[in-house]
């Protein structure tokens, strides 16, 4: 799968910075160009690195998931990790 258009990567930022919330405090020092260059990096790391997580996936769920359930399964994981409570 390809990147995310620019358009989405610039929604998820415009979310993250609504959301942040306290969190921003701890993001002083950072400009919005800064954050949104994080956002864009993340994006293509996940790219650059989505054959990795596939093949760390053991089988039959690798062969049983789609692309899309195994994201979901990502995204639950990193959240549980570092939920902001």
């Amino acid at each position: 799968m390809a990147v995310l258009s620019d358009a989405d990567r610039q929604q998820i930022w415009a979310d993250f910075m609504a959301s942040a919330g306290p969190l921003l405090e701890s993001l002083f020092g950072m400009s919005k160009v800064d954050i949104r260059a994080a956002v864009n990096a993340a994006d293509q790391w996940i790219d650059d690195n989505a054959s990795s997580f596939n093949a760390a996936i053991p089988q039959p769920a690798r062969g049983a998931m789609t692309a899309k359930q195994k994201a979901r399964l990502l995204v639950w994981v990193v959240e549980r990790r570092w939920r902001i409570q």
